[in-house]
């Protein structure tokens, strides 16, 4: 691994802040690295504020968005909400559908079937609108590319309002709305919204147009909390103030569908990590080997008892998901060495079995064990459809835009995008992909990099400068956990190797300047157990945590990499 060191601020700065805040210069510094330089962003930055939230009707196309569910109320029409099948998608249709039913009855949801419809919208989702006389859809982290769907759509008088935060083509369909602050023509002050962001935009333009307020709206945060961490988004601007805000809802009063997850955890604070490992893969499991609904009358569900059957099924999914998943990682790591494929710059593999709702996942997996852009393919249908996935810098989504000729569709982001192309063209698409990274991939991407913060003596780790750090959360990219780096370690000769595999790594640590011994764990690390046998001093990469065990709370490091001094 590369180790990368923030950039250091310049020492007035960090003197000038450390005195306005009456902090120490490692805080100030930190800070800095993040972009806070005043009392003001400071104050900002630790205590967000629901109410500096940016106005909903600021997003193109909001009013004409409004001023048409409205209309659909007063004319007593069906509306249909729409959404993709990931986390993403089903917050966002639990969320809107949950909203809408507070006040109007003629609601329903609609998820397509991850394998009979594919991503996005599909013909099958509007015939079914057209079929049960919905005249409006609300289509939810999906849209924004689907101008021959919405055509389709007008034909049979059905009109949509897109909500998406995806990139666009070139043409914007010819919906009634379509939100998207990435839009070129969108104003909106913070584009990095996720789905279920622009859908809690639009709940909140219409809470305004109804008088409501900002406190009628904190209950559904909890799902917004959640597509952030599971979309990660950047965890800057609204995405900050939504997710510190849906934390406080998931931790104190959260819906009856994540209550029957959460009692599994015993833990007294939930944190964005929780729900990124716990709440989100058993939302997502539901989508990958189920259907999505599911998930989205899980997330609505207001009887205890019901939602603690939905909640056993989604279980069940979910270790499903993880067994398959680790039986498709294991082929397809086997694939590429018996392809000979390791001296290729980008990864790309292909079974016709695979299951299509766990090959975003592989595709991840395919990336730790072998650092490359990645492409994980099975058959659909009579096409062959992909999930992608990027390494750090890298951005796949126009890598695949320079592969357009051998694709029949695709969408996504800069590290995640989905596509589909005929059987015929998949050699021809992997050689083109192949030398696109090739060109494009600089040197310096090719092997992981790990960005350090700052050097820290061990002495200075203390229960208050944690208390501090803890107020730096939520974590997300943008935001990410303070990374530091300590030299002159030895390991107090506790130290073993852990894990059923052995591939965890547990020490007692102390430091040439301070004998107090300080507990560390690296997970994936135990090839480095013998570093740290030696008897010679290393150094290490670590960010630092609470260890919760037995009743006993104590601070530890959470190792990310061990060097030779």
């Amino acid at each position: 691994m590369r180790w990368i060191f923030k950039p250091e601020p310049e020492k007035e700065k960090i003197t000038k802040l450390s005195q306005e805040l009456q902090i120490d210069s490692l805080i100030s510094k930190l800070l800095l690295q993040r972009g806070i330089e005043t009392f003001d962003e400071a104050k900002e930055f630790f205590r967000p504020d629901i109410n500096d939230l940016h106005d909903p009707y600021l997003m193109k196309d909001m009013e004409l968005a409004v001023e048409r569910i409205e209309k659909a109320i007063s004319n007593n029409e069906n509306i249909l909400v729409y959404g993709d099948y990931d986390v993403d998608g089903t917050t966002s249709v639990a969320l809107v559908s949950s909203y809408l039913k507070t006040f109007y009855p003629n609601v329903a949801t609609y998820i397509p079937d991850r394998y009979d419809e594919g991503y996005g919208i599909s013909y099958q989702g509007i015939d079914f609108a057209g079929d049960n006389d919905f005249s409006l859809i609300i289509a939810l982290d999906c849209g924004i590319k689907a101008i021959d769907k919405v055509i389709y759509a007008s034909k049979k008088k059905i009109d949509f309002i897109i909500c998406d935060h995806h990139r666009p083509g070139n043409e914007i369909p010819k919906a009634i709305a379509v939100l998207d602050p990435k839009r070129e023509d969108c104003n909106y002050p913070y584009d990095e919204l996720c789905g279920c962001g622009v859908g809690f935009k639009l709940i909140q333009a219409l809470s305004q147009n109804r008088g409501q307020t900002m406190d009628d709206l904190l209950p559904y945060l909890d799902l917004v909390a959640t597509a952030i961490a599971a979309d990660i988004v950047p965890m800057t601007g609204e995405n900050r103030i939504l997710a510190y805000y849906g934390l406080i809802v998931i931790n104190k009063v959260p819906r009856i569908g994540f209550k029957t997850f959460i009692h599994q955890l015993h833990k007294k604070v939930l944190t964005i990590t929780d729900v990124v490992f716990v709440i989100a893969p058993r939302i997502n499991a539901a989508g990958r080997m189920k259907h999505g609904l599911h998930a989205v009358e899980l997330m609505t569900e207001t009887d205890f008892e019901k939602a603690q059957q939905m909640a056993i099924a989604i279980e069940n999914f979910n270790t499903d998901r993880k067994e398959l998943d680790k039986k498709i990682t294991d082929e397809a790591l086997k694939q590429i060495e018996t392809n000979d494929e390791q001296q290729n710059f980008s990864t790309v593999v292909y079974h016709e079995t695979w299951h299509k709702g766990v090959i975003g996942i592989v595709a991840s997996r395919l990336i730790e064990k072998h650092y490359k852009p990645t492409l994980v393919f099975t058959k659909s249908g009579d096409k062959l459809a992909a999930s992608a996935r990027s390494v750090k810098g890298f951005d796949v989504y126009d890598a695949l835009e320079k592969c357009s000729e051998f694709i029949e569709q695709f969408g996504g982001h800069k590290y995640a995008a989905g596509l589909t192309l005929l059987p015929e063209n998949y050699e021809k698409f992997k050689a083109k992909f192949e030398e696109v990274v090739k060109k494009t991939l600089p040197e310096e991407l090719r092997t992981p990099e790990i960005t350090i913060n700052s050097e820290i003596e061990l002495g200075d780790i203390t229960p208050k400068f944690f208390r501090i750090l803890s107020q730096f959360a939520p974590f997300g990219p943008q935001n990410m956990r303070p990374t530091f780096v300590a030299n002159g370690l030895r390991d107090n000769g506790y130290g073993k190797q852990v894990g059923a595999d052995k591939s965890h790594l547990k020490l007692n640590i102390i430091s040439g300047a301070d004998k107090k011994t300080y507990n560390a764990i690296g997970f994936g690390l135990g090839d480095k157990y013998n570093l740290t046998t030696k008897g010679t001093p290393f150094k290490a990469i670590f960010n630092i945590d609470e260890n919760n065990w037995n009743g006993n709370t104590s601070l530890q490091l959470l190792l990310k990499d061990i060097q030779e001094e």
